[in-house]
């Protein structure tokens, strides 16, 4: 009945981890940063019955109903939110209700965007039906979710309402919708899931890293931190913003890190400084850092990839390099292969 096969038109998008740069990049530095190949993918089937919107999330046991005519007013209320948050009024956790508020907050502001002739409300409303939305990536793990999610929206509204973005203005759209998620739009996330394959982020403008990966690349979920990515954020703004040798250290490590990658040097001693500056900024919990040691030890190097977590033993997806896949699996029997996207979110049928 809910099987997202069975809907009229379909967008997907990419998660993405972070090679380096997962902080500091709020502080000027660049950001290396790749789309992988799991997907978040949103399905809309028209309904004749209704004069709503009806979403339904996998895993999430109920359907939430949005009525078109609402859809101003809840995109005011979220910006209002919005608002309050960045006045330090309400937490970034509570700026969202649920899940589908984000969805149909992104469907909101792209029909707000549309010009339509003669007279006309806030913006055209969008036909009843159903949007269904399922995902292989983990929520909450550093992978990319909210901005995936908002990705394959505005791709499959693009189709549906006949009005296409430029790469570019999609860009902006998902840094624009994504800031309700984490207080901050993250240009990170929006490189990934709008332009697939690796990127260097530098002033916060994509570069294409023109490179094929080795076969030593793996991701590992450690486990759902037990903060949100703003909540960490905030943490990292509060105790190191303005410590800026620690921001020129990541900035260093970040460059080295894509001449390696460009020329095929071997990466672990970089991923081991990278990961020692990530601990001085309390994102990596004790029981990441054990785990890290291990996987060092036995010859290879990890990072977390993404925020982190300064409270709690999990911080999410790692990214680990090792040269013998069978010495790492003595430490982690189920490793996922890290194969990157070549593109960002678009149409599939």
């Amino acid at each position: 009945m809910n099987s997202i096969d069975n809907v009229i038109v379909k967008a997907h998008s990419p998660g993405k981890l972070i090679f380096s740069g997962e902080h500091s990049i709020v502080y000027g530095a660049p950001a290396i940063v790749a789309a992988i190949a799991r997907y978040t993918t949103v399905g809309f089937t028209p309904l004749s019955n209704t004069h709503s919107i009806h979403t339904f999330i996998e895993h999430f046991p109920h359907i939430a109903e949005y009525p078109l005519r609402g859809l101003s007013t809840l995109k005011q209320k979220l910006d209002q939110r919005f608002e309050q948050f960045l006045n330090g009024q309400r937490p970034v956790q509570n700026i969202l209700n649920r899940p589908e508020d984000l969805i149909i907050y992104t469907l909101a502001n792209f029909a707000q965007h549309i010009p339509v002739p003669g007279p006309r409300t806030r913006f055209p409303l969008p036909n009843p039906g159903k949007l269904q939305t399922n995902s292989e990536l983990p929520l909450g793990a550093g992978m990319g979710s909210s901005a995936a999610a908002i990705a394959a929206t505005i791709v499959l509204y693009e189709s549906l309402l006949n009005h296409p973005l430029s790469l570019e203005q999609r860009f902006e759209r998902i840094r624009f919708c994504e800031r309700l998620q984490h207080g901050k739009g993250s240009a990170i996330d929006a490189t990934a899931v709008t332009y697939g394959n690796i990127h260097l982020l530098s002033n916060h403008q994509p570069i294409p890293i023109k490179i094929s990966l080795s076969p030593h690349w793996y991701s590992y979920l450690q486990g759902i931190p037990c903060v949100s990515t703003g909540e960490v954020v905030n943490y990292v703004r509060v105790n190191h913003a303005h410590d800026q040798k620690l921001w020129e250290a990541f900035q260093a490590i970040t460059l080295e890190l894509c001449e390696a990658l460009q020329s095929q040097k071997n990466p672990i001693p970089i991923i081991k400084e990278n990961h020692q500056l990530l601990c001085r900024t309390g994102v990596v919990p004790v029981a990441t850092q054990k785990l890290i040691e291990k996987i060092e030890e036995h010859g290879g190097a990890a990072k977390i990839s993404g925020a982190g977590a300064h409270l709690g033993q999990n911080a999410g997806m790692l990214l680990i390099y090792h040269p013998e896949v069978e010495h790492l699996k003595t430490i982690i029997p189920n490793l996922d292969p890290l194969v990157i996207a070549p593109n960002g979110a678009e149409l599939i049928t």
